[in-house]
Formats: C-alpha cells, structure tokens, sequence
C-alpha cells in the first residue's frame, strides 16, 4: 500500500496572500515571544487602559452634568495610550485587557478606538485620517451621556420607547461633536453613523453602504467585536472563536466586508499556533490562516494536518485556554 505522502508547501504554490499572511504571522510570532518574555509590557497597558477608562468616566460625567468636552485632556491623557496599546503585537492577550466587566460605559471607548486605530494601521489609513478615526472611535458613544441613567443601565430588554432613546444617542453625540470647537465633521460623523449599516438597516437614518462615512464603517466593527466579546448587564459575552464566526456572517450584508475580512485575517493570524477543539472532538493547533477564508484554516491535529477549506463537516468549536495568559 502507498504510504501517504508528508505535507509540503512547496508543491503547493502559495498566492501572493497567502505569502503576506505567512510573513506576517512569521514577524508577529517573534514579536510575540519577546513579550511572553516580557509580561511587565501587558500588565503596564492594561494598568494604563484602566486609568483611561476613569477619564473618560470623569469627563462622560462632566457631560451629562452640561460641560464641555475636554478636548485637551483627551488628546494628552487618552489618545497617548491608544496609540501605546496599538503597537503591542500580542493581539489575542491585548483584547483580553479589553473585556474586564467593570464599568463597561467607560472602557468600551477606549476599547473601541484601540480596536480600530489597529484596524485603520491594518488598512493603511492615511495619517491625518487615522487621527481623526482614533477620536472619533474614542468619542462615538459620547452622546449616551445624554441617555437616561435608568434606560443605559437597564438589565433587562428594553421597551420600544426605550429602545427608540438608546438609539438617539447618534444624534445626541452628533451634535454635541459638531458644536465643539477643534472637532472635525469626519468625527462627528463616526458618531452619529456608527449604527448605520451596509444593507440600510441601521439607524438613525437608514443609510446604505456608499452613503456611510468610510471611518463610522471602521468604528462599527470595532464596536459589534468589542460589545459581543465584553459581558455587559444585559448579556453575557460570546467565545472569542463565536465572535469571529458570527462576524463572518455580518460581513455580507451589515458592515463593511472588505474591512470585515482585514479584520478578520488579523484576528485569526494572532491565533496561529493556539490549541483549537474541532467539531469531532479532536485537538489540534492552528497552523496557517487562509486569507480568503480566514476562519477555514490549516489545523494540525496529532495524526492529520486538515485543510478546513475543504472539510466543511468539521469547524473550529472554541479556542483552548491560553495558558501563556
């Protein structure tokens, strides 16, 4: 009988994709191992993340109260460690930091405008642009501070006419950005068409993929990742596998999937090398991401390499515990 043959690359040829992902995924490992080396680095930025998180609680708090936006504060206490955070390349350990369930109002802007700064670098925004992306992801949910305590923190389902008030906090942040000095219409315009979607189905005016501001389709990524990967009052937090899959899905139809699919490539590159349970029980280790695909990756279990391209009965269920956490 014909033994069967070991795997190699080299008689597969690789698509320019597939080149970049592997020299990615090749730099991201040895940057990554210098931290592992190093957890004094993700301990600082976590410490760092936290301290943002009670700015931004003091200032959304000032706002509600009728003050200003301080604007100053933002660009010299906030804004400075986003743009530390980003440059950590130890992604799946980063979003770990991002999910703590204290004050969830408070950490999910920061949270949300390190997200998409490191979406914005991925897709090579230009850099005037990429500092208004980093704002204006910082300040999209600013005008929850004008939504009634009781309706923002409500643990149950809310009512139609809740629902309706939650969803004016597009046009409250809206318009207190535009009548603020110093801030653009391009961060105005993050706020109140981040809830907008590619198919016209969001709010609050129904625009349809050309139509939405190309930085808000940034933001709306950033923001569906982070709120189903932190648990909140009202719900628990999805797996970060689950996250993955079901942003997929939203790809065609609801945000952006050209984005969706940067993003999505990120993400599964930073699992390169983790420990996967698959659908028929086995454990194997993910090997190499296919960019077209991302989440049917290369998967080597202790007998087979499997090619979840083409094995479509078998699917990642969860990603294993970390133990380098």
């Amino acid at each position: 009988m014909k033994k069967d043959q070991p795997f190699s690359r080299q008689k597969t040829p690789m698509t320019t994709s597939e080149k970049d992902s592997l020299i990615w995924n090749t730099e991201y490992q040895q940057e990554t191992k210098q931290i592992k080396q190093d957890p004094a680095m993700l301990t600082e930025i976590a410490e760092r993340i936290t301290s943002a998180s009670k700015e931004m609680e003091i200032f959304f708090k000032q706002v509600r109260g009728g003050g200003d936006i301080p604007l100053v504060v933002i660009e010299e206490k906030i804004i400075p460690i986003i743009k530390q955070a980003v440059e950590i390349p130890l992604i799946y350990h980063l979003f770990y930091e991002l999910t703590e369930k204290e004050q969830y109002t408070y950490r999910h802007p920061i949270s949300v405008g390190i997200i998409a700064t490191l979406i914005g670098k991925w897709l090579k925004v230009k850099d005037e642009d990429l500092e208004e992306l980093i704002l204006g992801a910082l300040l999209h949910d600013i005008g929850k501070a004008l939504v009634p305590a009781n309706i923002l923190n409500k643990a149950g389902k809310l009512t139609r006419e809740e629902y309706e008030i939650m969803c004016n906090h597009t046009v409250y942040g809206y318009n207190l950005l535009k009548n603020t000095n110093g801030i653009s219409d391009n961060v105005a315009l993050i706020a109140l068409q981040h809830h907008e979607r590619e198919d016209g189905n969001g709010y609050p005016i129904g625009l349809k993929g050309p139509q939405i501001s190309y930085l808000a389709k940034i933001v709306a990524i950033a923001d569906v990742f982070h709120a189903m990967s932190s648990p909140k009052v009202y719900h628990e937090a999805l797996p970060f596998y689950g996250i993955i899959k079901q942003m997929e899905e939203d790809a065609f139809g609801k945000l952006d999937p050209t984005i969706v699919l940067t993003f999505l490539n990120k993400m599964m590159n930073s699992l390169v090398g983790k420990k996967v349970l698959l659908s028929d029980g086995s454990i194997g280790t993910i090997v190499l991401i296919n960019p077209y695909d991302p989440i049917r990756c290369l998967v080597q279990t202790e007998y087979h390499l499997v090619d979840l391209k083409y094995n479509h009965q078998l699917i990642i269920e969860r990603i294993l515990e970390d133990t380098t956490k």
